[in-house]
């Protein structure tokens, strides 16, 4: 079982910044990739972006959605096993439930973890 604890919401003006973090514990052996995903109310969960484990001592390759590209950065610790959100130039409509995403692969089989979820509020 993997433990994910998402934390760094809250409220800012369009244009501000914001840093979320998602704290991994448990078996995270054979984790693969970690995202982030976000759910505006009365909206669908979507993808934001993704950063492949690089090994035990770094992360790797990075994608984002079209819609983040250019304002938000992902990053990995993995001595500290977390991974980062960095949202710049944040707009109205980044306004949404962000979810941290593990995706871990142990003898074949895949297996999703997902943290609770951290709020993030952009005002106009």
């Amino acid at each position: 079982q993997v433990q994910l604890v998402e934390s760094g919401g809250g409220l800012v003006q369009a244009g501000g910044s914001l840093r979320l973090s998602c704290a991994a514990s448990g078996l995270l052996s054979g984790i693969t990739t970690m995202a982030w995903y976000r759910q505006a109310p009365g909206k669908q969960r979507d993808w934001v972006a993704t950063i492949s484990n690089g090994g035990s001592s770094n992360y790797g390759n990075t994608n984002y959605a079209d819609s983040v590209k250019g304002r938000f950065t992902i990053s990995g610790d993995n001595a500290k096993h977390t991974v980062y959100l960095q949202m710049n130039n944040l707009k109205p409509e980044d306004t949404a439930v962000y979810y941290c995403n593990a995706l871990q692969i142990r003898q074949g089989i895949p297996n999703n973890y997902w943290g609770q979820g951290t709020q993030v509020t952009v005002s106009s």
